[in-house]
């Protein structure tokens, strides 16, 4: 039950791209999904590797998971570049109404005004 809510949550958060192709399309080449296939139909030797298999439900999670963090990562680093150039941009104004202040130099001098 709890997973149930955790997941009408989720779907509630979702885009629109992300509830009309809910799955993504796989990136390994036909030789390569025929290799892979090929090794999940094989009888894991190793505990660990049972593990894993006991788990293949959840691949669409991990790929939907994974998805989340690259976006995460890549809004990270599109906000720490509008950062950088926010300083910049504050700089330059900062120069440019330093630049509009009336100084000593222009008061001492005969002023019409």
């Amino acid at each position: 039950e709890r997973i149930l809510r955790l997941a009408e949550m989720c779907r509630r958060l979702e885009t629109e791209e992300e509830k009309v192709l809910p799955f993504y399309p796989c990136s390994l080449a036909e030789g390569e999904q025929r290799d892979a296939q090929r090794v999940l139909e094989e009888t894991p030797a190793e505990p660990l590797a049972q593990a894993v298999r006991d788990y293949t439900g959840l691949e669409r999670f991990w790929q939907r998971f994974n998805k989340a963090k690259l976006e995460e990562q890549a809004l990270e680093q599109e906000r720490a570049a509008l950062g950088r150039r926010n300083r910049c941009l504050r700089e330059l104004l900062r120069q440019y109404l330093a630049g509009l202040l009336v100084s000593h130099e222009v008061l001492s001098k005969l002023n019409p005004l």
